[in-house]
């Protein structure tokens, strides 16, 4: 019997029940995987797709955003509340609390989880908004709190204090850094970005650390005190990968698993997909790690070819992409600008439609589109590409970015 056969027999187990791990049983199926998939899941949900959860899922909209996946029927063994301990790769296990989970192929899908302000655990009134489980504690909070602390102003931080401003709350949003989205974006391309808050009644503190959370109030290095009938935390989120130390599993200084460009981890038979994986982008020539849907949904089916093929087939080098619904705008960003040698602004930051984009050696490599949703549609096909573009005619709002090539 071929070492492929007895995989495909013994079958693919995929840890966590995510965007990445749901869309990777999916594809295995729709790419004609016969054997057995089995999808353990951590939490008792049926799995759900996470960007509602700081929209209509927290402002009452929606009960939930559980995936339209018919398990059953796909033969998927969908194995929810089972959180994996560890992972005995010469044996070819996971352990679980249920007991160990025999594998042909596994596949890594563990996400991210958020990070915690230290000496916050257990103060009441205190948020995190990564989970289902989060999103229905927050919503009841929404409606009778009367004034929100956000400590961090990136993109969670922005759309829970959207969320939270269309329920009525009183919000001041904190953040360490001397600007919003400090770790994601150039400060010429956020900048413009820090008006919304005003615009929409948030209070911005820029600049501030955090001391100290009590119940009702945010301590603040400088010595001011803010009252909060709540406390969100969105201060970014780190690979939910602790439980592989000494699996043999290779994992950078960050925690993310360090996938190959087929998404193969350091260990035979093993992938790793999504939040928790890094891999080296060819396109952009340094390793990425994309903390977004996107990437959670196009992994997968490189994933699902390279596990059908019995060897690697298909290399994974996207054009990362994600959006952000805030303060009434729609924000999308499109590549990476890492190693950009030139950063070249389209219409008005002072308007209600703007784009930021980024090219090196004359060509584009990312872009930014507030309310310009063609400029980032167009501008995802020339970030392929990798074509030459005319500054000129880049700057220029009034001429399609898919007409600047020189």
């Amino acid at each position: 019997m071929s070492e492929q056969t007895e995989q495909n027999q013994r079958g693919v187990v995929i840890v966590g029940a995510g965007m990445a791990g749901v869309q990777t049983a999916v594809a295995l199926r729709e790419q004609g995987f016969t054997g057995p998939v089995t999808l353990l899941g951590a939490e008792p949900h049926q799995p759900y797709d996470r960007p509602p959860l700081s929209k209509a899922v927290l402002l009452g909209k929606a009960e939930d955003s559980a995936f339209d996946v018919d398990f059953e029927g796909l033969e998927i063994d969908l194995r929810l509340g089972t959180e994996v301990t560890g992972l005995r790769a010469a044996d070819h296990e996971l352990d679980t609390e249920a007991g160990p989970v025999p594998y042909g192929v596994l596949v890594l899908a563990t996400g991210a989880q958020p990070l915690t302000l230290p000496g916050t655990e257990g103060v009441p009134g205190v948020h995190l908004l990564r989970t289902l489980d989060d999103a229905a504690r927050l919503r009841p909070v929404l409606a009778t709190a009367p004034r929100a602390v956000v400590v961090g102003a990136g993109w969670i931080g922005a759309e829970f204090a959207t969320a939270a401003r269309e329920a009525g709350c009183e919000v001041t949003v904190v953040e360490a850094a001397d600007r919003v989205l400090a770790g994601a974006l150039p400060a010429e391309a956020a900048e413009p970005m820090a008006r919304w808050y005003e615009e929409a009644g948030a209070e911005l503190i820029t600049g501030a650390r955090v001391a100290g959370i009590e119940e009702g109030r945010v301590l603040l290095a400088d010595g001011r005190v803010l009252p909060a009938g709540a406390v969100v935390v969105g201060i970014g989120a780190r690979p939910a990968t602790g439980w592989l130390a000494g699996t043999g599993v290779e994992r950078g200084p960050d925690g993310s698993i360090t996938a190959d460009a087929h998404l193969r981890t350091s260990l035979p038979g093993v992938y790793a997909v999504g939040d928790c994986a890094s891999f080296p982008s060819g396109r952009y020539g340094t390793r990425l790690l994309v903390h977004h849907w996107d990437n959670a949904l196009q992994g997968p089916r490189t994933v699902a070819a390279n596990i059908l093929a019995g060897e690697p087939a298909q290399v994974y080098d996207p054009v990362p992409y994600f959006w952000s619904e805030q303060f009434g705008r729609f924000v999308q960003y499109a590549g990476h600008h890492g190693g950009a040698d030139a950063l070249l602004l389209r219409g008005d930051p002072a308007g209600p439609a703007w784009s930021v984009c980024w090219l090196r050696d004359g060509a584009l490599v990312a872009v930014l589109a507030v309310g310009r949703p063609r400029d980032l549609a167009q501008g995802r096909r020339l970030i392929e590409a990798a074509v030459p573009l005319d500054p000129a005619k880049v700057r220029d709002p009034a001429t399609p970015l898919k007409s600047a090539t020189v």
